[in-house]
């Protein structure tokens, strides 16, 4: 069984992402599984950036914590990362930085030099890139050094161009293909690849499949761990994926033509893939290309996603924390006027800015709760990229069919992985625009009351279907009342849609049980695909583990995941925030007490080794009521 792991890092804006999309890219053509994800500081240029890339024979569907091949052209990489390779593995690096020291390195925080000084001197030894990586031997590590200046040097000579010799903007297709060549991925692939991400120029093309060329065989050249990643038999029907593109893909698919938003870390990513692809030959109800606006701010973002949904047409935005906070009062204005709308929320670290560039579950109970007064919104969680392209779909008819607000969370963890998936497939989507009228004869109320709560819908410009808009208080015409009676009437109705969703609402879409134990994990989001992965570890010792899924959050599931919950005797519950948040709406509406609670709150991605090893205590009974997991530089 193949099950390998590989980290470039650099300074940030050094083409760290370029190699792993490279290195990820020849694996994934190679036959293999691949689950990547990048780290970066929240400024443009200089800080410490990394890309980890797991790559397999078989499904995973997060990253481990130990790493089998690394790669470095910068010290700060060395010092950060030298610890997490495992015994058995091995570092290429630039021989040129072997005495560099950690006072040097100007972008290493205090705090980590702080810690990574008294590991220096449990070690016994010097603070330099060479006094690491001897630790790093001493421990199994083997150590490649290499040259990547000669590297540029003999590229030079090759194209008789000296001025070749100073492009350090190289160094990442050498440290990528170094790598493969080490590793022994199939050359020809990883040539095809570079020429393919580089085919808009020809000499930078030419140039760059030349020194991938060189150094794949330097590589190879290297040691004895050939071979490891020669090939593995491809799945039919699979696609690498990014992060973002699961939710763009399934906006286009399920008939979004309008799209707004404000440039934020992470959800740009996805406006500005809709952006670069705003035609998709779907048939569906709506045929035509989506509308992309970038607005001057968040509640602009809201307020024209808001017009475009009151013409009938569906419509969306993207945002992260700080955007959605600017939100909260238009969103209580879509919420009194029933208008269906998608706000896809790429969650991130806070309070305010927080981390802008590091993952978190933070802002589950702010979706749930945000805005004043009370109004029918569903909050709903996609676990993966492949989930989230179906889920986006979904997520478009829940807000049309109950015609309420849908607030449709992601998060940083899944926007900056890369992961091979099923290709989607837009034949699983139906389209349903709920009660959205094409014509009216006769009077027209458009907040009518009556029957189950849900008036039929007109939409802007269609003939008899005149209605009335305001944020006060309205009468089934939509013009502003303070009436006691007719207020009771109007909050019943909105309010009473939570129930009718539970209701209607297929249950498999509610939440899912993966696994049924005494011990069960319940959780939410993106820590899906670590709970999935540990679950596995832990079947491999014949520990049987339950894990359900909770997607609809709100308005919470309560008897079926109760039901769900069948015998269990231990509940458990993993987050990425540091209150438990989906543990707070679990015991507020089940009344039935968490007994574990696995957090990871540092901003970064749970790896499925530090869940399995806190699993492991639980079930062994020496584990705390509250785990803080806290993996990752």
């Amino acid at each position: 069984m193949v099950d390998f792991t590989w980290l470039i890092g650099g300074p940030q804006g050094s083409g760290v992402e370029t190699a792993s999309t490279i290195f990820s890219g020849v694996c994934a053509k190679a036959g293999y599984q691949i689950f990547g994800k990048r780290e970066f500081h929240s400024n443009i240029k200089g800080e410490h950036s990394y890309f980890e890339v797991r790559v397999s024979d078989r499904m995973v569907r997060s990253n481990s914590s130990t790493v089998d091949l690394m790669v470095s052209y910068d010290a700060e990489t060395i010092f950060r990362h030298y610890s997490t390779v495992a015994p058995g593995g091995s570092i290429i690096y630039d021989l040129d930085m072997r005495d560099t020291e950690t006072v040097d390195v100007a972008t290493m925080d205090p705090y980590f030099k702080e810690r990574l000084h008294a590991e220096i001197r449990r070690l016994g030894v010097p603070p330099t890139v060479r006094g690491v990586l001897d630790a790093a031997a001493r421990s199994g590590v083997r150590t490649y050094p290499v040259s990547f200046k000669d590297l540029l040097a003999d590229l030079a000579e090759q194209h008789g161009n000296p001025r070749l010799k100073l492009m350090k903007r190289m160094y990442n297709v050498l440290g990528v293909s170094l790598s493969a060549g080490l590793a022994g991925l199939p050359r020809d692939l990883l040539l095809r690849l570079i020429q393919d991400v580089f085919h808009k120029k020809a000499m930078v093309k030419k140039l760059n499949a030349d020194a991938a060329a060189h150094a794949y065989d330097a590589g190879a050249d290297l040691g004895d761990i050939a071979h490891v990643l020669a090939g593995a038999e491809k799945r039919p029907g699979t696609a690498l994926v990014q992060g973002h593109q699961g939710t763009a893909i399934g906006k286009m698919v399920a008939g979004c033509r309008f799209q707004s938003y404000y440039p934020i870390t992470p959800a740009s990513d996805e406006s500005v893939y809709l952006e670069s692809n705003e035609i998709l030959d779907v048939k569906h109800a709506r045929p035509g290309s989506i509308s992309v606006v970038q607005t001057e701010d968040e509640i602009s973002a809201i307020g024209m996603m808001i017009g475009a949904a009151l013409t009938g047409v569906r419509s969306s935005t993207s945002t992260s924390g700080p955007g959605f906070s600017l939100m909260a009062e238009a969103l209580g204005w879509a919420g009194i006027n029933e208008v269906p709308v998608v706000i896809t929320l790429y969650q991130r670290s806070g309070p305010s800015t927080g981390l802008p560039t590091r993952h978190g579950q933070d802002d589950l109970l702010f979706a749930v709760f945000g805005g004043h007064g009370e109004f029918p919104r569903i909050v709903y969680a996609s676990g993966d990229i492949e989930e989230s392209f179906y889920d986006t779909c979904l997520c478009f008819n829940y807000s049309d069919v109950y015609q309420l607000p849908v607030i449709h969370m992601m998060d940083k963890f899944l926007s900056s992985t890369t992961t091979t998936c099923p290709v989607f497939d837009p034949s699983r989507v139906t389209i349903d625009r709920g009660r959205l009228l094409d014509s009216i004869d006769g009077e027209y109320r458009r907040f009518q009351l009556g029957g189950d709560g849900i008036s039929p819908r007109s939409y802007l410009g269609l003939k008899n279907g005149i209605f009335w808009n305001t944020g006060d208080e309205s009468d089934e015409t939509g013009h502003i009342t303070e009436d006691p009676v007719v207020r009771r009437q109007m909050m019943d109705k909105r309010l009473s849609r939570m129930d009718i969703v539970l209701e209607r609402v297929p249950e498999e879409e509610q939440a899912v049980c993966h696994r049924a134990g005494e011990y069960t994990i319940v959780s939410w989001g993106s820590t899906k695909g670590p709970i999935l992965d540990a679950l596995e570890m832990l079947e491999s010792e014949g520990v049987s583990v339950g894990f359900i899924q909770v997607k609809m959050l709100h308005p919470f599931p309560a008897k079926l995941v109760e039901r769900l919950l069948g015998g269990a005797r231990v509940i458990i519950d993993v987050e990425s925030n540091q209150t438990g948040q989906m543990g707070n709406l679990f015991s507020q509406n089940i009344f039935r007490r968490i007994d574990h609670y696995i957090l990871k709150y540092t901003g970064r991605g749970m790896t499925c080794d530090e869940l399995y090893d806190a699993m492991s205590d639980i079930i062994r009974g020496g584990a705390p009521y509250r785990t803080v997991l806290m993996h990752g530089s």
